[in-house]
């Protein structure tokens, strides 16, 4: 089974407000098409329930949120996700669609509903969740991050490959000169090492890609402007961006 998250910046324009880019969703859905192994797909917020949560600043910490940002974080993450999917299904894969409260209750995973996240991708239907913001209880709420989806789904289902699909080649130890980290060794280079040099959002990415491999997993960053890279990492082991691990 093959694990993949859609980040906000490649199926959004993140520098214009509720924009989706329709071209980078729909070649990537063409790839995916050629894969033949059981898939699920996580997608992030991006110019729509980013906006909208950095707009109310609702944050990741369960707390008592303004109920009129929650709402709009919600409806927005629903019209992006519809978009993704619709875009699967013209593409001939078969997305069944699993909002994050079908599998969470709080910040707590149920591990039940998530095992069986496995059976439906080997159903031939294509599992697809995504960031949102949840209902934590006695009116708090939060938001729980497609990265952090990663995480959780990763642990419980532990997939062939995880793949985090990005807007640029994969992580960068210098931004300036925009050099590569082909293979980024979790037990030589600490996060120190790269936070200088990468967004709020990477740090968050290389955070879970390196929880993740160290149970043993390979993670992979691709940039999902060139999808055939996505598919010759998952059938040829061949792999172009970065590798987290050993």
């Amino acid at each position: 089974m093959i694990l993949i998250k859609l980040g906000g910046s490649i199926i959004t324009n993140k520098k214009k407000p509720l924009t989706p880019r329709y071209s980078a969703i729909n070649k990537i859905a063409a790839k995916l098409r050629l894969v033949r192994e059981p898939l699920v797909l996580v997608h992030g917020g991006g110019s729509f329930g980013h906006y909208w949560s950095v707009k109310y600043g609702i944050h990741t910490k369960p707390s008592r949120y303004k109920m009129k940002g929650v709402s709009t974080v919600k409806n927005s993450m629903v019209h992006l996700n519809t978009i993704v999917l619709d875009s699967l299904l013209g593409h001939k894969l078969n997305p069944y669609c699993l909002p994050p409260t079908d599998f969470m209750r709080g910040e707590t995973p149920n591990i039940k509903k998530i095992q069986e996240i496995k059976k439906i991708a080997a159903s031939s239907l294509v599992p697809v969740t995504y960031g949102d913001a949840l209902w934590y209880g006695k009116s708090k709420s939060y938001i729980l991050s497609g990265d952090k989806i990663m995480s959780i789904l990763a642990k419980i289902l532990k997939p062939r490959l995880c793949i985090f699909v990005l807007n640029v080649d994969g992580l960068f130890s210098d931004m300036k000169t925009k050099k590569l980290i082909h293979h980024f060794k979790t037990k030589k280079i600490s996060m120190s090492h790269t936070e200088k040099d990468v967004t709020g959002g990477m740090i968050r990415k290389v955070a879970e890609a390196t929880e993740i491999s160290k149970r043993g997993m390979i993670v992979f960053f691709v940039n999902g402007n060139k999808p055939d890279r996505i598919v010759k990492a998952i059938s040829k082991n061949y792999f172009e961006g970065t590798v987290f691990g050993g």
